[in-house]
């Protein structure tokens, strides 16, 4: 490797979010809470308790409930210390999904802060440019 050119090995914190992402997508939920998630971490998911341990609980669940989620990212941004990550995600092969947005706050290449907003993609849309 050419010294001038840099390291390869350094990860972005777009790359970091992606990753987090895909572990979880996976299963490996605890891998991804470990290498990614900072211990003063909090989120803006309605639906649990704001704490890291009710979340990763509430997505090992899912991940067990799913194990044939589809995860495709569509766009990710990063700006500053945020990324946002714009996917479509499907529960099984069958699932129309949803359109799904993650903002991702890092503090020293950790994420500290998360917010996901989700909208369910309709069977039938007149929309003919789609969510996508």
């Amino acid at each position: 490797m050419n010294p001038d050119l840099g390291s390869t090995t350094t990860s972005t914190l777009k790359d970091k979010a992606l990753s987090f992402l895909n572990l979880v997508v996976s299963g490996n939920v605890r891998e991804a809470y470990e290498r990614y998630i900072d211990t003063n971490f909090c989120h803006h998911n309605p639906y649990f308790r704001g704490d890291a341990k009710s979340l990763m609980l509430a997505m090992k669940e899912n991940a067990v409930k799913n194990p044939h989620k589809i995860f495709e990212v569509k766009l990710a941004i990063e700006e500053g210390d945020k990324v946002v990550v714009y996917s479509h995600i499907r529960q099984n092969p069958n699932d129309c999904g949803a359109a799904v947005v993650h903002i991702f706050r890092f503090e020293n290449n950790k994420v500290i802060e998360l917010w996901d907003i989700g909208q369910s993609l309709p069977e039938n849309s007149p929309n003919e440019n789609g969510m996508f």
